[in-house]
């Protein structure tokens, strides 16, 4: 389901935000690094459900 494909994305871009801020905050680079990928990987999930969208019409 697309909306599915939406809510997880930006859960998971909102989540790596937190991780980003929070690796910047404390100098922890490996979290910062973490929360970056999050985000890039919520944002591709976002995508696939526009995709998905456009597939069926929406």
């Amino acid at each position: 389901m697309a909306d599915e494909q939406h809510a997880k994305g930006e859960a998971k871009r909102t989540s790596g935000t937190i991780k980003e801020g929070a690796g910047k905050l404390t100098g922890d680079r490996d979290l910062e690094a973490e929360g970056k990928a999050d985000k890039t990987e919520g944002s591709l999930r976002k995508a696939a459900g526009n995709v998905k969208d456009a597939l069926k019409g929406k």
